[in-house]
């Protein structure tokens, strides 16, 4: 049976389809809009790491203050630290950065509920679209550090993952804090994913396991100094993202 067969009948009248072309047409102009505006604030803090975390966890948490004092620590070391602007872990490492020598940055999303800005905030973008503000976190980060979180700690933990697996990006730590935290899910990715053969041996070291502030950041230290001309964008200036 062909495609036609298995559409609704009558198509959209033509008057209703011009209507969606020009909605849809409207959000990927915003969504273009942001790219180019977004991405031409960015290119000035580079080399930044980009630290994920949940927005639930409160000021006096170990993990809010580990993520101040690891953000600090980067800042100092040269690095511009990029969260998503918001409160919990994200406020926790835009506060290091923002007493520390380098930039502090925040991707800011506009959401229903939940999510304001922080204060500390030297250089503050605000996006509408998840769309880019994903790939921009991704983008201009030499690293990605992954605090316990929830749902959109785990999306953009595993998004790096794929663009870093499928080298749709360069490769670039990921490094996961908490192995309290972590450990079952690292557990099941070896036993479920690995053990049916859905990943190779290789792919599950694309993700380290680090505790200690100093480790970290030697770690990532280490990479950036020896990493390959173009980590951050490839010789023929295209990025990689599939964009």
């Amino acid at each position: 049976m062909n495609l036609y067969r298995k559409l609704p009948a009558p198509m959209l009248p033509e008057e209703t389809r011009r209507e969606i072309q020009a909605r849809e047409s409207y959000h990927v102009l915003k969504i273009i809009s942001e790219f180019v505006e977004s991405g031409e604030e960015l290119r000035a803090i580079q080399p930044a790491v980009s630290i994920y975390g949940s927005a639930r966890t409160p000021v006096d948490h170990p993990d809010y203050l580990f993520t101040e004092r690891l953000s600090r620590k980067l800042s100092d070391a040269g690095f511009s630290v990029i969260s998503g602007g918001g409160p919990g872990i994200m406020e926790a490492a835009n506060k290091g950065a923002f007493a520390g020598k380098s930039p502090a940055v925040g991707l800011n999303i506009v959401l229903p509920h939940e999510q304001h800005a922080n204060p500390y905030q030297n250089l503050s973008i605000k996006f509408q679209h998840f769309f880019p503000r994903k790939v921009m976190f991704v983008k201009h980060a030499v690293a990605y550090v992954v605090m316990p979180g929830g749902f959109g700690t785990l999306d953009e933990l595993f998004e790096s993952l794929t663009l870093v697996q499928t080298g749709k990006t360069p490769s670039r730590p990921i490094i996961l804090v908490g192995k309290t935290f972590w450990q079952g899910m690292m557990d099941w990715i070896r036993d479920q994913l690995l053990g049916n053969g859905m990943i190779s041996e290789k792919d599950l070291d694309l993700v380290q396991l680090i505790d200690g502030e100093d480790e970290i950041v030697e770690h990532i230290f280490a990479h950036y100094e020896n990493r390959p001309d173009g980590l951050l964008e490839p010789q023929d200036n295209t990025w990689e993202l599939g964009l």
